[in-house]
């Protein structure tokens, strides 16, 4: 399993935003191996993270190269101050199984 975090600093949103990022997200449910998605934002606002898990690279890549992505890619200087992207293999996730999860719980499946 596979995540890409997505973090920026928005900036001025406008339609055309909101339209190109639904179609992102569509665009990333239909790949085959999408996990699903969750966004986190700091306390004071100035950055948010939005987090996409892949059951493998191979799906991971699909997005990437898909037409919605690489048009959001070029014309990201109208909406974000600036971004960081962090791929990262899960090795290992856990909790104390009250918690839903996209990744699957390693304690649970040694109890």
């Amino acid at each position: 399993m596979y995540s890409s975090a997505f973090i920026f600093e928005p900036g001025e949103y406008d339609e055309q935003f909101y339209f190109l990022d639904n179609q992102i997200h569509e665009a990333a449910a239909s790949v085959n191996g999408f996990l699903g998605r969750e966004s986190w934002e700091s306390i004071d606002g100035k950055r948010k993270n939005a987090i996409y898990y892949w059951e493998s690279m191979d799906a991971l890549k699909e997005f990437s190269r898909h037409p919605k992505h690489i048009e959001a890619k070029r014309q990201y200087t109208k909406w974000y101050k600036g971004f960081h992207v962090v791929i990262s293999e899960v090795k290992h996730s856990y909790g104390d199984g009250k918690l839903e999860h996209i990744t699957p719980n390693d304690r649970a499946k040694n109890s």
